[in-house]
């Protein structure tokens, strides 16, 4: 009878390659002095990758590393190794744990119930669990021959009677009993085959569901054997239901279907397998349109080309080993969000929360009611504007004239969100005008050599405490350009370009680090390393422009998305109060954390938006290289995520969401009194309203006709980007009329 904590029974129940037996195996080799002091990271993974060296020299099977990180073990490197690491590692979470030393061990209260009899036992059972795993691999059924079967009869099948059919036994009976026998296909999993009920089904399938997350075909996630209608093809497909989502409407299911596959794509690996559209089932649309919109990845046979019973097993495993990883995954996340919700001071775990489209948008309706019933009304969609930038980058400046409610819209914005100054989540800094360098914001180490940490710090160091990785911080810096923001703000604007993901964190380079943090004055609660911008936590500069402030230069504005509050309606009045006033309700940060950090990341999912997108710019950037404005990639990539964000949760239409982003990222490059400038706004004037309105020549010498029609802002002229024109009607009159002009004149 096995003497292990019940804790360490089941640890291999659902298996995720070898790596975890592999794991445990390698962090238990020197018995007790392993267990009780950890393994550095680094040794770790040079233990895991000469275990697999060590068996693939003696002829034992193993797992080969994943294909976009190397052909063999002997050819990765220990960085390569902890990449590979971090999936067992994380799917041992409840048993193993990473300090800041990156050291990983046993947690203590484990640690504390084990002696050497015990661990070596571990270690035993690390040791057959691998066993049984690859000899698992090599056990066998007649997939091939039954797939088949089902494609060369099931045409004439369909002519005859179901009932007692042969085809029918094969789908809904024999292949999912031979299914059941592989020993990968356990409990929570439960297979079923169908071709139909009363009449044949046009697309007979064969599922595997696990249980925690669905019984049934309608909803959920699950795989499914999925023939076409001319049986000319097989899709082994990791899918959703589609049925209860249908019940939502189509455009609403659709939309949330591709949220999810692009959620789910996030948390799995998926190494090897399809993840495109070409899942073609049928050819009268219907439902196997639904599927090709809830396929999140998929492996494709062919009668012709229908590989070996060896090939499909390795495939339904690897599709298996995903769908159990997504299961955990799952769990974890629903465990951290009835947390959120039911233990708000308890230790929160950071998980992909999964948000659809519907939620959003009931979010930031959510918001507007919040804001308007507190007696403030802004122009337009600025509150889905506002909420699109923080979700592209967490730095957004928020610029016009003084009174039009700048720093209330981010007071109440982070209020809406359960972020208030009393719960630390939201803090006002106001600028000052002395300040000259990075320390007035972060800190500077004094003569007794201790660190005084800046406001900006003592925000991130309350973000950054292990129950607080879940909330939202909001931290608005007020008027920010008294002083010269390239000066005081510089370490920030550089920091925010090296965030990278770390397993399913966003992290930064150090602002400050371990060393100077640990000769700060603290209670003993400090639990942080390095310090760095953690992705929980949100900046928003207020600016005046005036004559009493400094200019953006470039490294700036590419770095934020710039909204204007220039136009003023002084007839909107505040909406009346009622009885039952709109409650702000807490939200994970994941509603506003950035999904995308490079362009690689959503291309796949959204190239056709990425290249319309792109190609709309590469005409803009024509027009500013004759005044060497022209934007870069940074730009490039930033525009892309705002599109694809909207066009996710359908919070503006595209045309005005591209003219937002027009105003907020390209415009404010420009300044000058020269003829090219003059050009340079024509040119772009012109693509705003989308027709040319004279030669150039003649618009040089007066291109009153281009911005009078804009001189009164209740009249919109009919323009592609009537925000964009605007704009550039009143800059191309202050040129004309002035002999200089700039984005931030007021």
């Amino acid at each position: 009878m096995s003497q292990l904590p019940m804790e360490l029974r089941d640890i291999f129940k659902n298996k995720q390659k070898s790596y975890k037996m592999s794991l445990i195996h390698c962090l238990t080799i020197e018995g007790m002095y392993d267990v009780q002091n950890g393994v550095h990271i680094d040794e770790l993974a040079e233990r895991f990758r000469t275990h697999y060296q060590k068996r693939d020299h003696v002829g034992l099977p193993i797992d080969l590393p994943p294909t976009y990180i190397g052909d063999s073990w002997a050819t990765i490197t220990i960085a390569e190794v902890k990449t590979i690491m971090q999936n067992p590692i994380k799917a041992l979470e409840k048993i193993l744990m990473k300090n800041a030393e990156d050291v990983v061990q046993l947690r203590p209260d484990l640690v504390s119930q084990l002696h050497e009899s015990q661990i070596d036992e571990l270690r035993e059972y690390a040791k057959r669990e691998e066993n049984a795993y690859y000899a698992s691999i090599s056990s066998t059924i007649p997939l091939r021959d039954n797939l088949l079967e089902v494609m060369n009869s099931y045409v004439q099948a369909r002519t005859e009677s179901i009932k007692e059919h042969p085809i029918d036994q094969l789908v809904r009976k024999t292949i999912p009993d031979e299914l059941r026998k592989l020993p990968y296909i356990q409990q929570p999993l439960i297979v079923q085959g169908s071709v139909g009920k009363g009449n044949w089904a046009t697309i007979p399938w064969i599922a595997i569901m696990n249980e925690q997350i669905t019984k049934s075909t309608q909803y959920g996630e699950y795989l499914v054997y999925l023939f076409a209608e001319d049986m000319s093809a097989v899709y082994l497909t990791f899918l959703q239901g589609v049925t209860e989502p249908l019940k939502q409407g189509k455009k609403a299911a659709y939309q949330y279907l591709q949220n999810k596959v692009i959620e789910i794509r996030k948390v799995v690996p998926l190494e090897g397998m399809n993840k495109d559209r070409n899942i073609i089932l049928t050819e009268s649309g219907g439902l196997g349109d639904a599927y090709q919109e809830s396929t999140i990845a998929y492996f494709k046979y062919t009668r012709e080309t229908m590989p070996s019973d060896e090939q499909l097993l390795a495939d339904l495993r690897a599709m298996i080993d995903n769908y159990t990883l997504y299961a955990e995954r799952r769990q974890v996340a629903v465990t951290a969000e009835t947390n959120l919700h039911e233990e708000t001071e308890a230790f929160e775990v950071e998980v992909p929360i999964l948000e659809d489209h519907l939620r959003v948008q009931e979010r930031v309706n959510q918001i507007k009611t919040f804001i308007a019933i507190r007696g403030f009304s802004y122009p337009g969609s600025l509150i889905e504007n506002f909420y699109l930038s923080l979700k592209t980058k967490p730095f957004v400046i928020l610029a016009g004239i003084s009174g039009t409610g700048k720093t209330k819209l981010v007071k109440l914005f982070a209020e809406s969100l359960g972020a208030t100054e009393q719960n630390k989540q939201f803090a006002l800094i106001p600028v000052r005008p002395d300040w000259s360098d990075p320390s007035d914001l972060i800190g500077y180490q004094d003569l007794a050599g201790k660190f005084r940490p800046g406001p900006l710090t003592k925000v991130l160091l309350e973000a950054m405490q292990p129950a607080n990785r879940n909330k939202p911080y909001f931290i608005c810096l007020d008027e920010m350009n008294l002083a010269r923001v390239e000066h005081y703000f510089s370490d920030m604007l550089s920091i925010l370009e090296t965030q990278r993901r770390e397993g399913e964190r966003i992290v930064t380079d150090t602002i400050v680090p371990q060393e100077l943090l640990q000769t700060m004055e603290n209670d003993g609660t400090l639990s942080i390393s390095n310090l760095v911008i953690p992705d929980n936590v949100f900046l928003i500069g207020t600016v005046n422009m005036d004559e009493t402030t400094h200019p953006f230069s470039k490294k700036v504005l590419d770095r934020a998305n710039t909204l204007e509050f220039n136009y003023i309606r002084l007839d909107d009045f505040p909406m009346e109060r009622s009885g039952d006033s709109e409650q702000s309700e807490a939200v994970p940060a994941s509603f506003l954390k950035a999904d995308y950090l490079a362009l690689q990341d959503a291309f796949s999912e959204h190239q056709q938006l990425v290249r319309s997108t792109t190609g709309q710019l590469v005409e803009v950037n024509q027009i500013l290289e004759e005044l060497h404005a022209h934007v870069g990639f940074r730009v490039r990539d930033a525009i892309c995520f705002y599109m694809i964000y909207n066009q996710r949760f359908e919070l503006l239409d595209e045309n005005a969401a591209f003219d937002t982003q027009l105003l907020q990222k390209i415009l404010p490059r420009i300044q000058g009194s020269s003829q090219s400038v003059k050009r340079v706004l024509i040119a772009l004037m012109q693509f705003c309203v989308g027709k040319k309105g004279g030669s150039m020549s003649d618009l040089e010498m007066d291109s009153s006709e281009l911005y009078k029609p804009w001189r009164s802002y209740n009249e919109t002229p009919e323009a592609r980007y009537p925000q964009s024109a605007r704009k550039l009607a009143y800059m191309l009159r202050r040129l004309e009329e002035d002999g200089f002009t700039s984005f931030w004149l007021s």
